[in-house]
């Protein structure tokens, strides 16, 4: 891999996509530096990990309950985020192309859940999803659909 890279196929198949499962090298840095490739061409991020997330299309785009942990201390409390992707994209900015939702730890998500991320861009173009599936000597993508069709 060149040492200074335009991200130009990287950012032409997302668009192509919609979603793409990434490896990138473990020591890390990779990650940032096409998501700021991404910036520089319009478009949003929202950086998030996949571990805890529970059912990802409540979180994502549904009203979802969250409980924290009372310890037998406090009465059993239940407090109701909004949605978080309908969140961002109700504030992205005019001129911008869309939201990318870039997902850490992916590799802990499901057969099912990478199905539904891959329809994720199908049921709103603005949004385009970017999975880390785990670690490599070079940074490398593949398309989700691949992933989920192996």
């Amino acid at each position: 891999m060149p040492l200074i890279t335009t991200g130009k196929p990287f950012i032409r198949d997302l668009e192509q996509a919609g979603a793409l499962g990434v490896y990138a090298p473990l020591e890390g840095g990779y990650e940032g530096r096409y998501q700021r490739r991404l910036r520089a061409t319009g478009y949003e991020s929202m950086n998030l990990s996949a571990r805890g997330m529970g059912d990802l299309s409540s979180y994502l785009t549904g009203v979802h309950g969250v409980r924290p942990a009372h310890v037998g201390k406090k009465e059993i409390r239940t407090y109701y985020i909004p949605p978080m992707l309908d969140t961002y994209l109700a504030h992205l900015l005019p001129g911008s192309k869309g939201l990318v939702l870039w997902l850490g730890d992916g590799q802990v998500l499901s057969n099912q859940e990478l199905a539904y991320l891959t329809e994720l861009p199908t049921i709103d173009p603005r949004v385009k999803v970017v999975v880390e599936l785990g670690g490599d000597r070079q940074f490398r993508w593949v398309k989700l659909t691949e992933i989920v069709n192996a």
